[in-house]
């Protein structure tokens, strides 16, 4: 039998899609399951997106460019500039998704073997797109002590080698839900100048910053323009997971020169969800004033339902929908397959992510999990109480 690659063999499993057999088995019980586990928000998609691809007047459904259509990439830039990031739509690469921008960026600015620095915990898939790229994730600890702000620049400038070739961030974070402020990007800043590196910021989820805060762009920090690549997406800011688009965004005319060659190899991104990304830049304010809102509203019941609990401790988020809780137990993989095949409260159970996934580094995070704020507040109280019931009496 032909042998399957290491690569796909070293290729990790998502923590957030793994316990998706147990969960169907669980519904088929007729158990009810409390998705805490997956970033996909219940607000409805704006109306304005799906009225452009239910009244479409395509004849054809033909490709579109490969950096994705002009009169969209136009629209993207405008929607920059009112958040005071300032590029032309020459700057702008659509993707299928914010993954494929990811994936965009990594085979642009690293070669294999080539080291990314990136502070952890992690969006996951982190992970997968640096196995997929043959390059090696080097980790910086942030601590739910600290409330996973961004460690000393010392502690990043110690693990930078001749095989480093860029910095990762989220921000605001996914899984941890920290928000970095505008002193730390100038750290970062001034580190990747110091050291010649790439500074790749996730920011989609620029809209979800609360408590007053405002997000601050590495765009927007005046001398980056050569070392900054920004990875954007639809599918959080306008609850639109299911369009997969996104977008690469760098003023550094190579960097995009070279993710089009890419873009190119793939084709185009999607036609009518481009049709539909389009339409939803025409979103009012008054939908993410509403939004926040409510996310703020289902992040203060969490977090103080959560501190209720006995031998949990839990960071407090600053942005995005997630928060990472420290369990009182040993294997939240574990535990997590547990919730869903032996354990209900009333024939209700959850589903949670097991954090160990956002790391890097072997053996940390066995007792976290994280936990996506996205239903509704009543729901969030129900799945706290579940959880406060199933460490009663859950064994390790």
């Amino acid at each position: 039998m032909p042998r399957i690659s290491n690569k796909g063999v070293s290729m990790p499993e998502s923590p957030i899609r793994k316990l998706v057999p147990f969960a169907e088995q669980a519904y088929k019980e007729g158990k009810t399951v409390y998705h805490l586990n997956i970033g996909q928000p219940d607000i409805k998609t704006p109306q304005v997106a799906l009225d452009a691809v239910r009244v479409h007047s395509l004849d054809i459904l033909a490709y579109t460019r490969s950096e994705g259509s002009e009169g969209y990439r136009i629209k993207i830039a405008d929607y920059y500039a009112k958040n005071d990031i300032h590029v032309k739509h020459d700057d702008i690469i659509v993707t299928t998704g914010g993954s494929e921008a990811l994936l965009f960026a990594f085979g642009t600015v690293m070669d294999v073997d080539d080291e990314v620095i990136i502070p952890e915990p992690f969006y996951a898939n982190y992970n997968g797109f640096s196995t997929a790229s043959g390059v090696k994730v080097v980790p910086v600890i942030s601590k739910i002590e600290d409330n996973f702000a961004l460690p000393p620049i010392e502690e990043f400038e110690k693990l930078i080698t001749p095989k480093t070739k860029a910095i990762l961030i989220c921000n605001p974070g996914n899984p941890t839900g920290y928000l970095y402020s505008k002193e730390e990007i100038k750290k970062l800043a001034r580190i990747v100048k110091k050291h010649d590196l790439f500074l790749i910021a996730d920011e989609v989820y620029r809209e979800f910053a609360y408590d007053g805060a405002t997000h601050y762009s590495i765009l927007q920090e005046e001398g980056l323009e050569d070392y900054a690549i920004i990875i954007d997406s639809v599918s959080k800011r306008y609850s639109m997971c299911g369009a997969r688009i996104g977008c690469l965004v760098s003023k550094n005319k190579e960097v995009i020169k070279t993710a089009l060659k890419f873009a190119q190899a793939r084709l185009s991104p999607p036609t009518l969800a481009q049709i539909a990304s389009e339409a939803a830049l025409q979103t009012p304010q008054s939908y993410f004033d509403d939004v926040i809102i409510e996310y703020e509203e289902r992040r203060n019941v969490l977090i103080e339902e959560l501190n209720k609990i006995e031998g949990v401790q839990v960071g407090n988020p600053k942005g995005a929908f997630y928060c990472i809780a420290q369990l009182p137990i040993k294997n939240s993989d574990a535990f997590a397959q547990w919730l869903l095949e032996s354990f209900h409260l009333n024939g209700e159970t959850i589903m949670v992510a097991p954090a160990a996934g956002f790391y890097s580094t072997p053996g940390v995070g066995l007792n976290q999990i994280r936990i996506a704020y996205v239903l509704n507040v009543d729901s969030l109280r129900k799945a706290v109480h579940i959880l406060k019931e199933a460490l009663k009496v859950y064994k390790d």
